[in-house]
C-alpha cells in the first residue's frame, strides 16, 4: 500500500530543512570556470541522491556526468504520481561533474515506497528514475556519483556522495590501471626523495637532504634531472640569508611564480621542529644553491610534533576556485574573501602534517605574515602528500606504507568545508612502498580516458625512487 503523504503546501518545513533548501548547493569546486551550457545528451544528467526522511526536507539531487555544462531550466521532477511536479527554476545550469539538490517537499512528499523521476521540459520525456521500497537512511545515493547503483549512504546533498558507511572513506580499487613501472634511471636520487609537483613538461621534486630537483622528460615515459642552469644534481636549498639546510618534504608552484617548499626542520639541527614554508625563485639563476626569498615559520601556531613528524605535504588552490566553491574561512566564520588579506599569492596553501594527519590551510601574505583559514581532519594516520587536481576539482590526500598506500580525495561541500569524496587502495601492481610523493598530470595528457600519475619512494626501493601509473581522467 502506498504511504499517505501530506498534501502540497501543508507539510511543515523545519528550519534546518529550509536552510538546506535555500542552499541547493552544488559540487562547487567543479564549477570553477564552467563552459557554456549546450544541448548535451539527456542522459548526461542523472538523479544522484534522494532524501525521504530525517532532518532534511525531502530532496532530489541531480548530477551532470557529462563533459559539458547542461542548462536544466524547466526540467521537471515527479514522484510516482504524474500530477505531482516540481519545475527546476530558470537559469539553472549544471557544470560537468557538478550536482545540485532541490527540496521538493513544497510540491510533493517522498514516501517510504515511492519513485523519483526526471523529465525534460514539458514533463513528458523521461530522462531518469529511481524506485525504492524503504525510506532513505539517511540518503539513497549513487556510488560512484552519476554512474553507480543506488545504495544507502551518508547525507551529502550538494557534496560528493558518501559511498559506503564511511562517507567516502572506505577504500575501493585504484581508479586507473593496475600496472606501475619505474620512471627514473637506476640510483639517480638515492633515498629521501619526497614531494612531487608536475608543471607541464617539468616535474619538481623535494628531497629531505635539502635539495630541490628540476626534472625533464627522458623520452620513455619517465624523468631525468635537467642538465641546464645548475640543476644536474639538484640544487641545495638554504634559508633566507643563505644559512642552514632545510629538510624539504614537499613542493608546489603557484600562478604567481616561485616554488614553495614545505619543511619540518633544519637539517643541521635535526632535533628542532621548524614547520616552515620557504619560497624560492627557480626561473632564473645558474648556480647550484637556492636561497629562499621568504620564510613563513608556522611552528608556534600549530600543535607540537616531533622534529621528523611535521610538514610533509603542500599544495596551492587559487582564490578564484575557493570563492566559486563557497569555501568557508574558519578564521572569520564567513565565506572566504581574499580581499581581506591584502597582497598574497592569489591563493591558499594547504599543508599536511605527518604526525597528526591534519591539513592546515593558510594565506601566506607578502608581508611575511600568515593566517590559518581552515583545519581539516584527513582521517588518515599521516599525510605524506597533497595535490590539488583542477581537472576534477578535488584534493588528493596521500599516505605512505603507514596506511598501506591509501589515497583519499576530498571536495568542498555544501558547508564550504572539505569533505571526503572517495578513498582508494594503491594500484594492484604497486608494492607497499614508502611513497612520500604523488603528482597528477594535467588534463592535456589525457589519452584514451587515462592520464599519468607519479609516485616518489623515499626508500629508493630496488634503486628507483620514481614510479609511473595511470589515473582515469
Amino acid at each position: 500500500m502506498h504511504e499517505v503523504r501530506a498534501p502540497r503546501g501543508r507539510r511543515r518545513l523545519a528550519p534546518l530543512r529550509l536552510a538546506v533548501a535555500a542552499a541547493t548547493t552544488l559540487l562547487a569546486a567543479a564549477t570553477l570556470t564552467a563552459p557554456a551550457a549546450h544541448a548535451a545528451p539527456a542522459d548526461d544528467v542523472r538523479i544522484n541522491e534522494v532524501v525521504t526522511t530525517g532532518s532534511v526536507d525531502d530532496s532530489i539531487e541531480l548530477y551532470n556526468k557529462g563533459a559539458a555544462a547542461v542548462d536544466i531550466s524547466g526540467w521537471v521532477l515527479k514522484d510516482d504520481d504524474a500530477s505531482h511536479t516540481f519545475t527546476v527554476p530558470a537559469g539553472t545550469t549544471l557544470a560537468p561533474g557538478a550536482a545540485r539538490a532541490f527540496a521538493v517537499a513544497a510540491a510533493f512528499g517522498l514516501g517510504s515506497s515511492d519513485k523519483a523521476r526526471l523529465y525534460l521540459p514539458g514533463g513528458s520525456t523521461l530522462v531518469d528514475s529511481f524506485t525504492w521500497t524503504a525510506h532513505s537512511a539517511p540518503s539513497w545515493s549513487r556510488c560512484p556519483d552519476g554512474t553507480g547503483a543506488f545504495g544507502k549512504a551518508a547525507l551529502t546533498l550538494g557534496a560528493p556522495n558518501g559511498c559506503g558507511t564511511g562517507g567516502g572513506t572506505n577504500p575501493v580499487s585504484w581508479p586507473g590501471g593496475g600496472s606501475v613501472s619505474t620512471a627514473d634511471g637506476s640510483d639517480v636520487f638515492g633515498e629521501d626523495l619526497s614531494g612531487l609537483y608536475q608543471e607541464g613538461s617539468v616535474l619538481w621534486a623535494a628531497q629531505n637532504t635539502g635539495r630541490l630537483w628540476r626534472l625533464v622528460r627522458d623520452g620513455s615515459g619517465g624523468w631525468r634531472p635537467d642538465t641546464a642552469n645548475g640543476w644536474t644534481s639538484g640544487k641545495t636549498m638554504r634559508y633566507p640569508g643563505g644559512s642552514g639546510s632545510p629538510d624539504g618534504e614537499a613542493v608546489t608552484l603557484t600562478a604567481a611564480g616561485g616554488a614553495y617548499v614545505a619543511t619540518e626542520r633544519n637539517g643541521d639541527a635535526s632535533g628542532t621542529s621548524r614547520l616552515s614554508v620557504l619560497r624560492y625563485e627557480v626561473a632564473t639563476g645558474t648556480g647550484s644553491t637556492l636561497t629562499a626569498t621568504k620564510e613563513w615559520n608556522l611552528t608556534a601556531g600549530l600543535p607540537a610534533v616531533g622534529s621528523n613528524l611535521g610538514f610533509e605535504a603542500i599544495t596551492w588552490i587559487p582564490d578564484t576556485t575557493l570563492v566559486a566553491a563557497g569555501f568557508k574561512d574558519e578564521s572569520t566564520g564567513a565565506a572566504y574573501d581574499p580581499n581581506r588579506y591584502g597582497a598574497h599569492t592569489g591563493g591558499v596553501f594547504l599543508l599536511g602534517v605527518e604526525g597528526t594527519g591534519a591539513i592546515h590551510a593558510y594565506v601566506l601574505q607578502d608581508s611575511g605574515t600568515a593566517t590559518r583559514v581552515a583545519t581539516v581532519a584527513s582521517g588518515l594516520a599521516g599525510v605524506m602528500e597533497l595535490q590539488w587536481e583542477p581537472q576534477a576539482a578535488r584534493l588528493w590526500v596521500v599516505c605512505d606504507d603507514t596506511c598501506g598506500g591509501q589515497h583519499r580525495t576530498m571536495k568542498i561541500g555544501a558547508a564550504g568545508t572539505f569533505a571526503p569524496a572517495a578513498s582508494y587502495q594503491r594500484p594492484s601492481g604497486m608494492p607497499d612502498l614508502n611513497n612520500e610523493g604523488f603528482a597528477v598530470a594535467g588534463a592535456d595528457e589525457c589519452v584514451g580516458g587515462t592520464k599519468p600519475v607519479y609516485w616518489s619512494d623515499d626508500s629508493n626501493t630496488g634503486g628507483h625512487a620514481l614510479r609511473r601509473g595511470t589515473l582515469a581522467c
